[in-house]
């Protein structure tokens, strides 16, 4: 089957929801999601969206916090379009019919209520309970739908972008799709292709993302010939349910934020000897702490302990954190919950301008499939939302402007020859993967284990050659492949910065103040 259309849009996040109902309004759109509309990374987001709202705040706190997050190595310029521009999508999102949390002010008018959460020095953060995404999610998704010209594809998997040698060059001319259900496949072209399909969590045994998260986006982009950047820097969210009985899951930030705090099981607290501001230091150094507490007794995990706040606000602000440790028997209004690190988000990923432009012509990306440059060597909490919303639209705009009334004309770039893999095959192949990372390249890492890592890797990656003709194949082919990058980038940064802690280089070296970008063809 063959589609045409003017925008095609990768993923159906805040990203590519905000980007194609802004495009709407000019042409029609194919929205294409591997899985159900709701399956996104967007929709798992508990803690909220940072934004200045605050008459105490100012886009110059709101920097200087995104900036010392980012271990120096932010881009000014990005962090700016950020700040500045996020309280006018973040209204926007109110005027579609969003619900935020509201408290009464002291002169009796109801306003937003900001909470606050580690590495912020105001209370920026704009919530709806804990379950901001989802909110989120559901307010641009009923927009999407009384939108006629924009047309949702469920449970179609994006194999790869579609290139094309044109009268321009070798551009992106849209997409080649598999159906999940049915294995037919399809063809989507377009004026302009939007890759917004958020980050990679499975490529890690424990991660906080849902399963569909399989660093789809930056794999098919770099096998086009994309620019990838800053893969080292993967966030383990340090505080994760530890359970026997259940998969990680996130315990918000914002509950720290609200007064729990960290400890084992003794009672005994030790972030106040990692950092100035103990349990809301920005989330790396936390997850350090905790590894090395973790090291130091020999205990499979520390405990958030929230028992000590009024019940009732419990159950009124984290109603699914409420519910879901309620679920395995644990009532966090009488118990603290053990915790541990897990694989959160990817701050690298497709290297991209300040409007979401990537190097491959009609190409762009948002989200957290996207480098920015916002984010540089760690992500300061709840800006993830923010982000995909202001570099959403800014992409629809730069769209808008500059890109033809025209599909492109060309001869379509060679695709590799299908190969039948079979479950009994890949199944020790999705393993192997997501335990190596988990070993090797974890929140802590050393050069020996990185390279062994890069040869594991290379081995998988030459077993999944070829062009894979089902889902679970591709899936497993993009984890190796991103698996690959992140290992590669490791290995090139010597020193220690942000969310990247390796043993042999323990200092930050001005020397090495600088993207860590992986050029098209670089390592085949």
């Amino acid at each position: 089957m063959s589609v045409e259309v003017d925008f095609l849009v990768i993923g159906s996040g805040l990203a590519g929801l905000t980007y194609a109902l802004t495009v709407a309004e000019f042409g029609t759109v194919a929205l294409l999601t591997k899985k159900n509309r709701t399956d996104a990374n967007s929709s798992w987001a508990q803690g909220g969206i940072a934004g200045v709202l605050a008459e105490n705040d100012s886009f110059a706190l709101h920097k200087r916090d995104t900036l010392i997050a980012g271990a120096g190595l932010c881009h000014e310029d990005a962090v700016d379009a950020l700040v500045q521009e996020g309280p006018e999508r973040i209204r926007h999102l109110m005027t579609l019919g969003a619900q935020f949390n509201t408290e009464t002010s002291p002169e009796g008018l109801e306003v937003l209520s900001l909470g606050r959460e580690g590495g912020h020095s105001r209370n920026r953060i704009v919530h709806t309970a804990d379950y901001t995404g989802w909110e989120c999610e559901r307010t641009l998704l009923e927009a999407v739908k009384a939108e006629p010209r924009i047309s949702v594809r469920e449970h179609l998997f994006v194999t790869d972008l579609l290139m094309m040698e044109t009268a321009e060059g070798r551009v992106c001319a849209g997409a080649c799709a598999l159906d999940g259900e049915t294995g037919e496949r399809s063809t989507f072209r377009a004026r302009a292709t939007l890759l917004a399909t958020g980050g990679c969590g499975q490529v890690y045994l424990h991660t906080t993302n849902p399963i569909i998260a399989t660093g789809d986006g930056v794999a098919i982009a770099w096998r086009a010939g994309a620019r990838i950047a800053n893969m080292e820097f993967i966030q383990f969210h340090p505080t994760t349910l530890y359970h026997p009985k259940a998969r990680a899951f996130l315990i918000t930030e914002a509950l720290r934020g609200e007064g729990g705090i960290l400890q084992h099981e003794n009672g005994e607290t030790f972030m106040e000897r990692y950092h100035p501001l103990g349990a809301l230091a920005p989330r790396d150094i936390v997850a350090r702490a905790i590894v090395s507490e973790m090291k130091r007794l020999d205990v499979p995990c520390v405990y958030l302990n929230a028992t000590h706040l009024d019940p009732v606000f419990l159950r009124e602000h984290f109603p699914t954190v409420y519910e879901r440790c309620l679920s395995v028997g644990i009532d966090i209004t009488r118990q603290p919950i053990p915790i541990v690190p897990a694989q959160h988000y990817q701050c690298g990923g497709v290297a991209t301008d300040l409007e979401g432009s990537t190097n491959l012509p009609r190409l762009y990306a948002a989200g957290e499939v996207a480098c920015t440059g916002v984010h540089g060597a760690n992500r300061l909490a709840s800006n993830s939302l923010l982000e995909a919303m202001v570099f959403g639209y800014r992409a629809a705009r730069h769209t808008l402007l500059h890109q033809t009334s025209s599909l492109p004309e060309g001869q379509p770039c060679h695709c590799a020859d299908p190969v039948s893999l079979t479950e009994a095959t890949i199944d020790p192949l999705w393993k192997s993967v997501r335990r190596l990372m988990q070993r090797n390249v974890g929140i802590v890492r050393t050069t020996a284990e990185l390279q062994s890592a890069k040869r594991e890797l290379a081995r998988i990656r030459k077993a999944l050659e070829g062009e894979p003709d089902t889902v679970a194949a591709c899936e497993t082919k993009n984890i190796a492949t991103v698996g690959m990058l992140i290992v590669e980038s490791a290995l090139r940064r010597h020193e220690s910065r942000g969310l990247h802690s390796i043993l042999d280089y323990p200092e930050t070296l001005e020397t090495e103040r600088h993207d860590t970008v992986i050029e098209a063809g670089e390592l085949e």
